[in-house]
């Protein structure tokens, strides 16, 4: 995997290295992308009859195996055209759902660094790409697939993030042990950086997600 800040940098470490991926077997494994083994059309028809379960775009999780980060990540890496997919990360909201910390987006994020080549997008790709500054400890590896850290995740939702929803997503990462994100690393680190458009808002919306949450908010996301 070639690395996505620069040609010096080490490979992305890997955030669950003891996860199990999706097993591959003689059906092709619990993971189904349409179009590879099934058609769209065939996954549809084993959805309602609760063989499959849609996990993002066209693939789909066998009904007896859980969702976790790695099942997500390599679920919305398939979505992305493969001669793209070793040259970005995912990023901002998909990120954050990955975590299981966002609901599913609409749009697949993307960011490459902007300091290397990348192939453009094809058309009616259901993805976006941001072409933005990576530093060596932006991304690492969930199942193989690059991913932004949850702290740089939780960046990107501070400043780029939907109105409706980038507080509870926020709040949500600080909670999960697993991401050790703390909201007053978030906002230390936006404090120390400069020129970032929109700053003032990403820090009223860290401080507000560090207030405790109002009494029945849901949490987003989807937990397994």
């Amino acid at each position: 995997m070639a690395p996505l800040h620069g040609p010096s940098a080490a490979v992305p470490p890997e955030r669950y290295p003891e996860a199990a991926r999706p097993p591959v077997t003689s059906t092709g494994g619990a993971l189904f992308h349409a179009g590879e083994i099934f058609t769209a059309a065939e996954l549809q028809a084993m959805r309602i009859e609760g063989l499959v379960r849609l996990v993002i775009g066209g693939s789909y999780l066998r009904s007896d195996f859980r969702e976790d980060p790695v099942v997500r990540s390599q679920a919305a890496a398939r979505c992305i055209p493969r001669a793209v997919r070793a040259r970005v990360a995912l990023g901002r909201s998909c990120a954050a759902w990955i975590y299981g910390c966002a609901p599913p987006p609409a749009v697949i994020s993307l960011v490459t660094d902007h300091r290397r080549r990348t192939t453009a997008l094809p058309p009616f790709t259901s993805a976006v790409m941001h072409q933005v500054a990576l530093g060596p400890f932006d991304v690492n590896t969930v199942g193989g697939v690059p991913v932004t850290t949850p702290l740089r995740t939780a960046l990107d939702i501070a400043v780029h993030g939907e109105d409706r929803d980038a507080v509870h997503i926020l709040r949500a990462i600080s909670r999960d042990r697993d991401l050790d994100c703390p909201l007053r690393l978030v906002e230390a680190a936006l404090l120390s950086t400069s020129r970032v458009p929109g700053k003032t808002r990403a820090l009223t919306r860290v401080r507000a997600a560090r207030r405790p949450a109002p009494e029945g908010t849901a949490r987003p996301g989807r937990r397994s």
